[in-house]
């Protein structure tokens, strides 16, 4: 299980301190509580928080909670396959989908899903709860994240009980920033996790010594129009973990979610620059880049997994490419670490809602 820390700030080389976890993210006075932690707490505090528009005047009930909006993602790599699952609540609908991804044929199995209102659930504490829809099932454990599947791609079964383990006394990053006039996101994510249990695609079971995962829990009250680009990776480098969350768009206010995990050891980045083509058939390689020098990286593209929305008042454009990456990236101590034509994926979305 996770192990909550306390005492002194501990510092990284770059300059960001964290802070100790609190048990609720908004404070006795209803105002958030920003900047790093950590680890997760075991609350968002939603009942505590009261939501401003741009007037100064408190919104509905009805309003705040069409405002709040909350994206759950587990991503596994493995040297044959990558797989992606996620569930979302933005408060209209639920959406998520599951996809499978062959390195070696290209080829992509998936699965779409889309819930009415009442027919999903998502739990609202990164610490300890269940999120479903459909055969998707994540559970949270003081921490510990563990995913069921029970579900077909492409008419092909597809079958796990796994839990996401932590190297010992490994954190996650844990960020809460303000986002817009009065409101906030909270995102917390852990790469380069080793995976244990079982899983079986087309009946046929899937290896995972050598499978690496990292999961994405982030939930606010976003602007109206946002949009965002995002990089993960997970690798198992000759029985070392190493971890990458890139991006940008969002938690970019006095802070950024940008973190690199080595054996575990969490060295906490400066923001990056993402450039591509959006209009590229294939996508295009993409280059992440920081302007302190902490990483150079090129993506190729490999697969994409994409949808496209417009319903007038709720829009979205969204593509989540598989692929290789290559280039470096220096942890907070200064010690570069190269990849090689690494698996991960890269994430163009705009949303309005």
């Amino acid at each position: 299980m996770l192990e909550l820390k306390s005492g002194p700030l501990p510092t990284t080389q770059s300059g960001v301190a964290t802070q100790a976890t609190p048990d609720s993210l908004i404070d006795v006075h209803g105002r958030p509580l920003f900047g790093h932690f950590d680890g997760p707490p075991k609350s968002l505090g939603l009942a505590d928080f009261q939501l401003f528009n741009e007037m100064d005047r408190r919104v509905s009930r009805l309003k705040q909670r069409c405002s709040y909006k909350q994206f759950e993602f587990i991503g596994l790599n493995s040297p044959r396959w990558m797989l992606g699952v996620a569930l979302a609540d933005i408060a209209y609908l639920g959406s998520g989908f599951c996809y499978l991804f062959d390195l070696q044929s290209r080829r992509m199995y998936q699965q779409n899903l889309l819930r009415p209102p009442a027919g999903f659930n998502l739990s609202r504490s990164p610490w300890q709860g269940e999120s479903r829809m459909g055969g998707i099932h994540f559970r949270r454990e003081q921490g510990q994240w563990q995913l069921s599947l029970d579900l077909k791609l492409q008419g092909m079964p597809l079958e796990g009980e796994l839990t996401l383990v932590p190297e010992p006394l490994s954190l996650p990053m844990a960020l809460c920033s303000p986002t817009g006039y009065s409101g906030w996101t909270y995102t917390q994510k852990h790469n380069a996790l080793k995976v244990s249990g079982q899983l079986s695609f087309n009946h046929e079971p899937q290896p995972l010594l050598h499978a690496r995962a990292g999961y994405d829990f982030s939930a606010g009250f976003m602007r109206r129009e946002t949009s965002w680009r995002w990089a993960s990776i997970n690798a198992d480098i000759d029985g070392k973990g190493v971890g990458l969350n890139l991006a940008a768009g969002v938690n970019e206010t006095g802070s950024c979610e940008n973190v690199l995990w080595v054996d575990g050891a969490r060295h906490l980045l400066s923001p990056v620059h993402f450039e591509f083509d959006r209009m590229a058939a294939s996508g295009g390689q993409w280059r992440v880049w920081s302007e302190r020098g902490d990483l150079e990286l090129v993506f190729s593209p490999l697969g994409c997994r994409s949808e496209r929305l417009n319903l007038g008042l709720l829009k979205s454009n969204f593509r989540q490419y598989t692929g290789l990456f290559s280039g470096w990236v220096k942890d907070s101590l200064g010690k570069r670490h190269e990849l090689v034509q690494q698996s991960g994926l890269t994430e163009d979305h705009f949303a309005k809602w």
